[in-house]
């Protein structure tokens, strides 16, 4: 099941959970207040640094 958390990029609402019920989640969200961080172009290839191993990419940490 999905559920609303806050964007730990921005601190606007996103979804976390299995992804089946995310239509769900956020038509209850305004647009103004939804996260569109995942949306953004990166401004260039491996602009995001990765730090940890694939253990704490799985789990966001």
């Amino acid at each position: 099941m999905c559920r609303p958390v806050a964007c730990k990029k921005c601190g606007k609402t996103t979804w976390a959970g299995c992804g089946q019920h995310v239509d769900s989640v956020m038509a209850s969200v305004p647009k103004s207040e939804q996260c569109r961080c995942a949306n953004e172009p990166q401004a260039a290839v491996g602009a995001q640094q990765k730090s940890g191993g694939w253990f704490s990419g799985l789990f966001g940490r």
